[in-house]
This record gives C-alpha cells, structure tokens and sequence, in this order.
C-alpha cells in the first residue's frame, strides 16, 4: 500500500466502479483540508488485504474510514470487525435492486459491530465526508469553525433562493 503522510480520514471502496460515488466524500474531505486517502480493497475477492488494511489503519494515524461498497456490501463490517476506529458506510447503487441491497448489507451489523451507514449513493458519500468532519472537529476547534461556517452558508443559501421565489 502507498502511505500518505498524515493522512487521517481513510475512503475505501470495494470496486474502482465506486469511485465517482466516492469522489463526492472526497471533494469534501478537500473543502476542509481533512487529508486523506483512497483505498481499493474487497470484502469477498481480497479478504486478506481487507484485514490488513483494517487492521493497520489506526498505527498509520487514520483516525475514520468512510467504507463505499454496493451489492452484498460487507465491506464495511469486515473492516469494523478488525478495528475499532469509527468506519462510516456508503451503500452504493450497482446492482438491479438500485443500492438496497448495499443499504440493507451495511445497516444490518450485528451487535458488537457498529457501522454508522448513511443515505445510498452520492448524498450518503458526501454527508459520510461530514461526518468524519465532525467526529474530528471533537478535537480540533478549527475544523469546528470551518463546520460551523459551512452549515450557515448553506441556511444562507436556503434564504438566498427562498427570495429569489418571490414574485
């Protein structure tokens, strides 16, 4: 595996068809600077890399995994059964069953397991990205700020287009 120094915020995907799902969580891991990296792994064709993987994050310095799989989507939980850093999963939409699957796969750990699974697809990427940057703003007050900045430019947006409705 290439290491990225500093990285904290680790984005793994089970297949490079993930990827432009995944680049949302990205795009916003650089609007606040979060570094971080990505990570192609599979649950089911490379279980061993899986778990070295998991199993390593947290002496590299990761501090979050953002897991996007689709399909049977056990990845998150096989990386959450070999850590015990916070792993977010994103259920992604690659099969008939448009991501529900994934989404059932991801939120259905069994006790002892937790996976915070957010929404299929690109929203559940980005908010996945947010997420993170909460559980790290817990400790750095910049972040915090840049958070807090971040969710009032969106109310402003909200009221921006509210008064562009007025007739």
């Amino acid at each position: 595996m290439q290491e990225k120094a500093g990285v904290v915020v680790s984005v793994v995907m089970g297949s490079d068809s993930d990827l432009p799902v995944m680049e949302e969580a990205v795009k916003i891991l650089e609007a606040f600077a979060i570094p971080h990296e990505l990570y192609l792994t599979s649950a089911h064709r490379t279980p061993e890399r899986t778990e070295q993987f998991a199993r390593g994050a947290a002496k590299r310095g990761v501090k979050v995994i953002i897991v996007g799989a689709g399909a049977a989507a056990h990845l998150a939980g096989v990386i959450a059964s070999q850590t015990l850093l916070p792993v977010i999963g994103v259920p992604i939409d690659a099969t008939s069953l448009k991501g529900l699957d994934a989404l059932l796969a991801t939120v259905q750990m069994p006790g002892g397991i937790p996976v915070a699974t957010m929404a299929i697809g690109k929203a559940g990427a980005k908010n996945a990205a947010l997420f993170a940057a909460r559980i790290l703003a817990l400790e750095d007050a910049d972040l915090l700020e840049q958070l807090q900045d971040y969710v009032r430019k969106m109310a402003q947006e909200v009221e921006r287009k509210h008064e562009n409705l007025k007739i």
